[in-house]
């Protein structure tokens, strides 16, 4: 069952696949949970083939239509009740609590719009209780939220002192349980913290470029067995700041439409023109390929300098696994460049964690540039550009990020080192592939019993991220708050950051989640 994984470019490395065997010592709450917690879920058939992976149709079932049209009815509704309350604050009938301009500052040019703030006081304040929930414990697969209350709908909190004790933790993205606080697993961490301390205070081209960092590197191009890897301090930074250093004036991007903004961002800032295609939509691709071949840059109509294709292995809010081996052939077809955000795939997908190259079957080489982040399946922080040798030491030179930033904290560096570790079996256990096993049998579970249960959900079947649709935003808030009563955490996410018409719920499945856990939500 030997597999190669990772993008980019030249030197394949095959890993024999371990056992399945799960040597676990005790932890502490919100750890990993304890050998004896670990139930197996029946309900899981074993793993489909890669043929079988890209073969499947992903679910995106459509409302029915009174849904859609009760959804704008409600946005509706609370929009008019916004521009009530405005009326009712401007003729001092009710008070105002949203920062304002001072009355010296009236004839100055206005800092903002007033119309720019109507979500915020009228839509987004009401329902605020929702979001930015005070933690006060590990993010483990259960964890301890601080009891807050307001006194005057949401515009202030305070706290109550009491807890919310072992919520259980469906937000997350400790994908692989890696975020624990077990004192056996952490010793490492603890050592490389006295050794070097926790900041680095320079920048790696200064004087902050530890041989720990250099020891990531080199780890980091062997688990995706490519020929050189560059680390970050930040996974959003990994994206924005690099993009730039790759592709600038005369290069094309070809963007998925649901690319996070980090690679947004990163587009933006390069200067580059940007193209989107639909959502995992191969002809919506192909045709802008095409055109970008055969009439090359609006006006003077000359050969763009290169073609960039962006995608994710995962999308954090839909669910969905990119169509790789489709886009490779197309990017093969037209002689494009591909750049692969492994964010939330590295280590959740795969038979032995390294993202959806391996899910897919596929050379490392099909990928020109990887790039991935430490903050999810490694319990950590940071992220990673991967590839050529070639690209890497571009990158030293021209990244705003490698030269600017400040190098990634040594107890970080070494976090990430014995997560990476543990997965290969570089520690000599094979706890590692026994987590990213129970992860994949958690995802296909927990997808199956919501499905069994009438569920609207979307995504593919590999993914740990499950979006369940909620639609309405009455309904969005009640979800959320009935959730937290029953003692379980949940993320719900409505417009703008989704179709106005697609608010949801998305939950995050864990290794460390037991089958009496995913039963209770």
């Amino acid at each position: 069952m030997a597999r190669t994984t990772a993008p980019v470019p030249n030197g394949k490395l095959n890993i024999q696949l371990n056992g399945n065997n799960f040597k676990n010592a005790n932890c502490k709450k919100n750890g990993y949970h304890n050998k004896a917690q670990k139930n197996s879920t029946a309900h899981s058939a074993g793993p489909p083939s890669s043929r079988q992976r890209f073969q499947r149709p992903e679910s995106f079932e459509n409302p029915p239509m009174y849904v859609a049209v009760m959804t704008y009815l409600g946005f509706g509704i609370v929009t008019l009740f916004g521009y009530f309350r405005d009326f009712l604050r401007a003729v001092g009938l009710e008070k105002c609590h949203i920062a304002r301009e001072r009355e010296e500052q009236k004839d100055f040019v206005p800092l903002y719009q007033d119309f720019e703030n109507f979500y915020t006081r009228n839509l987004y304040m009401r329902v605020r209780d929702n979001w930015n929930r005070p933690i006060c414990s590990l993010p483990g697969p259960v964890f301890d939220v601080m009891e807050r209350v307001s006194p005057d709908y949401n515009w202030t909190f305070s706290l109550t002192g009491k807890t919310i004790d072992d919520v259980i933790n469906m937000g997350s993205y400790n994908y692989l349980g890696f975020a624990e606080n077990d004192g056996d697993f952490l010793k490492t961490v603890a050592d490389r913290t006295q050794q070097y301390g926790l900041g680095v205070c320079s920048t790696r081209q200064e004087m902050g470029n530890l041989a720990i960092h250099e020891e990531l590197e080199q780890l980091v191009a062997s688990f995706l067995g490519v020929e050189s890897s560059m680390i970050f301090g930040m996974g959003f930074a990994t994206n924005s700041m690099n993009i730039p250093a790759l592709v600038g004036k005369g290069c094309l991007i070809l963007s998925d439409e649901l690319n996070h903004t980090s690679l947004i961002l990163g587009a933006r800032l390069s200067g580059a023109t940007i193209w989107v295609f639909k959502h995992n939509n191969m002809q919506s691709l192909e045709r802008l390929l095409r055109e970008a071949v055969c009439s090359g840059q609006p006006r003077t109509h000359r050969p763009w300098r290169k073609v960039l294709i962006m995608v994710e292995g995962i999308y954090s809010m839909e669910g969905s696994v990119v169509r790789l081996p489709d886009i490779v052939a197309l990017k093969k077809k037209y002689k494009a460049y591909l750049y692969l955000d492994e964010a939330h795939s590295i280590g959740a997908v795969g038979p032995t964690g390294r993202g959806v190259t391996e899910l897919f079957g596929l050379d490392p080489s099909d990928i020109d540039v990887m790039m991935g982040t430490f903050t999810k399946s490694f319990g950590a922080a940071g992220g990673y550009i991967a590839g050529k040798k070639e690209l890497v030491d571009h990158l030293r030179s021209h990244s705003h990020s490698a030269v600017y930033a400040s190098a990634m904290s040594p107890p970080v560096t070494e976090q990430i080192l014995r997560a990476m570790k543990c997965i290969m079996g570089l520690d000599g256990t094979t706890v590692g592939q026994a987590r990213v096993h129970q992860l994949a049998e958690n995802t296909r579970y927990f997808r199956s019993r919501l499905q069994e249960m009438g569920f609207i959900i979307y995504g593919n079947d590999d993914s740990p991220v499950v979006p369940i649709l909620l639609y309405m935003p009455g309904k969005v808030v009640a979800f959320s708050r009935a959730m937290l009563k029953r003692k379980i955490g949940v993320v719900v996410v409505g417009f703008p950051a989704t179709p106005i018409t697609e608010a949801r719920a998305r939950f995050c499945l864990s290794a460390a989640h037991t089958k009496a856990m995913l039963d209770q939500v």
